[in-house]
């Protein structure tokens, strides 16, 4: 199993850059098909009907293995490619990105309409909530108060999260923990407790951290 971790949009933004009185507008979304990124592309291009081109690039899939892109009437090679290349150069998984631009009534040239549209991108990309998200399991742990302050000083050594605590005649724990270092925690946390404490290790996820809380999704 790969445990490769995922960069990819939690919530999609918008930014704005103005060159030479040309406004280019980006705006980016969560995609996870063909299907998805054509609904997102069509429903900015209604929003924003009267610009005079709505660009678009999108990625998703394992490996960035579906890519598609369009100059929408710019020059060829000026739009699509490079707001592409973004994203691929940001490492960003199952993403699309529409620049939309209202002429301003100057020529950019080629290499300055590569660059604006770029520079949309990255910033649509600051506006938005990039996550990055591992391969992991749900863990419970199951001990006597004992073993609790060990298997606490484990997981903070760790930096592994805490989801819940319950507190009966024994704690229950539920942490969440990366898919490469399940067998070291169980090892480790069975060593401390003396081969007291009682694990169940949940389905695998996908996890990511944002702003000290944890995001669970289905793999």
């Amino acid at each position: 199993m790969e445990h490769t971790p995922m960069k990819t949009l939690y919530q999609g933004g918008s930014g704005e850059i103005i060159e030479k009185k040309s406004r280019f507008i980006a705006t980016l979304e969560s995609v996870t098909s063909e299907d998805e990124a054509f609904a997102f592309i069509n429903r900015i291009k209604k929003q924003y009907w009267d610009a005079r081109h709505n660009c678009y690039a999108f990625v998703a899939g394992k490996n960035h293995s579906l890519q598609r892109f369009s100059d929408d009437g710019e020059p060829g090679g000026t739009a699509g490619r490079p707001m592409l290349e973004v994203l691929l150069k940001e490492d960003i998984h199952d993403a699309a990105v529409v620049v939309t631009r209202y002429f301003g009534g100057v020529l950019l040239g080629t290499g300055g309409l590569v660059r604006a549209y770029q520079k949309a991108v990255q910033e649509g990309l600051r506006a938005s909530t990039v996550i990055e998200k591992h391969p992991g399991r749900v863990l419970k742990i199951d001990t006597d108060y004992n073993g609790i302050g060990k298997i606490q000083y484990i997981l903070a050594q760790q930096q592994i999260p805490i989801l819940d605590t319950s507190y009966t005649d024994r704690v229950l724990s539920e942490v969440m923990v990366p898919a490469e270092s399940l067998g070291k925690i169980q090892d480790a946390v069975t060593e401390a407790t003396n081969g007291t404490a009682r694990f169940e290790v949940g389905d695998p996820v996908e996890f990511a951290l944002h702003n000290g809380s944890v995001l669970t999704f289905a793999e």
